[in-house]
């Protein structure tokens, strides 16, 4: 049964999660091709609004209502049709926030957090960061797809149009796969019985805020070249608007083997990596692909844009498959502390964690682009107006694997 919850996961998640991974291409069209009243720097709020209600979500649907779940995930195709097809007749740049920022991205979060929920249960002793690698991994491969579907509506069908097609799909891919997705027979056994209150104990202990704090740090940055690498290729290297889907695409292609890469590593029994190492892993090196990468481009230097998107999209991809390892250290530390642990709201406060982090980097991105200079900086990418976006990228990245400082301070401690 196990088995079947992992492919049933990776059939709805995907394509509503995809929109999100797509909303660049998106924003680039509304940038190229303005029609709405208002300012464009409030369009981006996607991801951010996914993530900040998992928490809520998740708390819903953990114990309480878990037999509604399915329920739930029906919910969700349904809430996404209905605020694409209404965003297609958008006028204000407010009718575009509630519809494709807010609505679809609660449709969204209303399909994963059920479903992760349940895989959590079904692989709740081992390889659960494996598990969670590989539904990650998938969300990837649809991921990488849609950049260039959404781009040939949008060129093809135009903003009104391209939306109602994108409903369709959506209705078409989701609603058969979610019956597919067992709900744990213990959570619907103890839905039926009086539900016990969630353990918040871990709350009282600093390793959660130590790596809530370094989530809210990476993705603040993560979501930078998710937005705005369409426009840079297109507006500095001089790029087509082929080729600047195609890095885009590239971005998250890498995803599909990061996310199962470290998940294996967050689980790996012959080698065992702690959290705080697996997550450095990521943070550093997407880090330096900024740095060295994206902040040395120049105009028409394709290879190099090409080189940033595989390096970053791999290693800063991969970082929401190392929390399966945070969660495990933390189980640890409750079980020799002889507390309750609930892992369930433990990962939908860290998805909270990771909207927290969107939201911030979202309302950065603008003031930081207006903030660019071309002579204040240094060169290449740097000097551009994009140069700001570049290094608060970076920093971001490489103050998310802030842990292994910490883990650095007790280890001297104890010496």
């Amino acid at each position: 049964m196990a088995p079947t919850g992992v492919i049933s996961l990776r059939e709805p998640l995907p394509t509503d999660i995809g929109f999100a991974m797509s909303y660049g291409v998106f924003q680039e069209y509304y940038y190229d091709n303005w029609m709405l009243q208002g300012s464009r720097g409030v369009t981006g709020t996607f991801n951010g609004v996914i993530y900040l209600s998992m928490p809520f979500l998740f708390a819903l649907f953990n114990r309480r209502w878990a037999h509604r779940r399915q329920t739930a995930a029906l919910c969700s195709p349904a809430l996404t049709c209905i605020s694409f097809v209404l965003s297609s007749f958008s006028i204000q740049v407010w009718h575009l926030v509630a519809t494709q920022g807010v609505m679809a991205a609660l449709g969204c979060a209303l399909i994963y957090s059920p479903t992760t929920l349940s895989l959590g249960e079904w692989f709740n002793t081992s390889n659960r960061a494996v598990a969670y690698g590989v539904v990650l991994s998938c969300k990837n491969i649809v991921g990488s797809a849609c950049q260039f579907l959404v781009r040939v509506l949008l060129d093809r069908y135009g903003f009104r149009a391209a939306p109602r097609i994108w409903t369709a799909i959506t209705a078409a891919s989701s609603i058969l796969a979610i019956f597919l997705i067992p709900t744990h027979p213990s959570s619907i056994s103890l839905s039926t019985q009086r539900t016990r209150k969630i353990p918040w104990q871990f709350l009282k202990h600093q390793t959660f805020y130590i790596y809530s704090v370094a989530i809210i740090l990476q993705s603040s940055g993560y979501g930078i070249p998710q937005t705005y690498l369409n426009t840079y290729a297109h507006e500095v290297a001089l790029l087509s608007q082929t080729s600047a889907t195609l890095l885009l695409t590239l971005f998250n292609i890498p995803g599909i083997a990061s996310s199962s890469f470290f998940g294996y590593l967050s689980d790996n029994k012959r080698f065992p990596l702690s959290a705080t190492t697996v997550t450095s892993i990521s943070t550093v090196s997407s880090a330096l692909s900024a740095f060295l990468l994206w902040g040395l481009t120049s105009q028409g230097s394709m290879a190099l844009l090409v080189l940033f998107s595989i390096t970053f999209g791999f290693f800063a991809g991969g970082y929401s498959a190392t929390w399966r390892g945070v969660i495990n250290e933390l189980e640890q530390e409750a079980a020799q502390r002889n507390e309750a642990i609930d892992t369930g709201m433990l990962y939908g406060l860290l998805n909270g964690a990771r909207g927290i982090g969107y939201v911030s980097g979202g309302l950065a991105g603008v003031p930081l682009l207006k903030a660019g200079s071309t002579s204040s900086v240094g060169s290449f990418g740097y000097r551009t107006t994009y140069g700001p976006l570049i290094i608060f990228t970076g920093l971001s990245s490489v103050f998310g694997g802030w842990g292994l400082l910490w883990r650095w301070k007790k280890l001297l401690h104890l010496v």
